[in-house]
């Protein structure tokens, strides 16, 4: 996949969510519900030369998700110590999974107003 649809996929599944936004920071794609919820690195980032997304996850989820799968999920630097997960997109991609992802980083850091919007998309009660 290149990465302008790679861009534009994960693109697609953030904006989705209610009243998130897109910006670069450190000249990547990042996108926001109140706080920053997901970075795509679509050409690599530092030492890690193949594209991939971190993403903030819900307490205990970074350790799941690694010890799961460690050739996809990873640590991400800087930001792995507040428990965001790195993964790998030069692997077969599974959107589902990844919208699961996003939708969870979401969850994490945006405030009630789009949380409850998103459970009422969902047809689930605010957590």
């Amino acid at each position: 996949m290149d990465r302008g649809e790679l861009e534009q996929r994960v693109r697609a599944i953030c904006l989705a969510l209610p009243g998130a936004t897109e910006r670069l920071s450190h000249g990547a794609p990042a996108f926001f519900a109140g706080k920053q919820f997901l970075m795509l690195w679509p050409d690599g980032h530092h030492d890690r030369a193949f594209p991939h997304l971190w993403c903030a996850a819900p307490p205990g989820g970074q350790d799941v998700l690694v010890a799961s799968d460690p050739d996809r999920f990873f640590r991400p630097p800087y930001v792995g110590g507040r428990g965001w997960v790195g993964l790998r997109l030069d692997h077969p991609i599974d959107w589902e999974e990844l919208a699961g992802l996003c939708e969870e980083a979401f969850l994490a850091v945006a405030p009630k107003t789009p949380v409850a919007g998103l459970a009422r998309k969902n047809g689930r009660s605010t957590p």
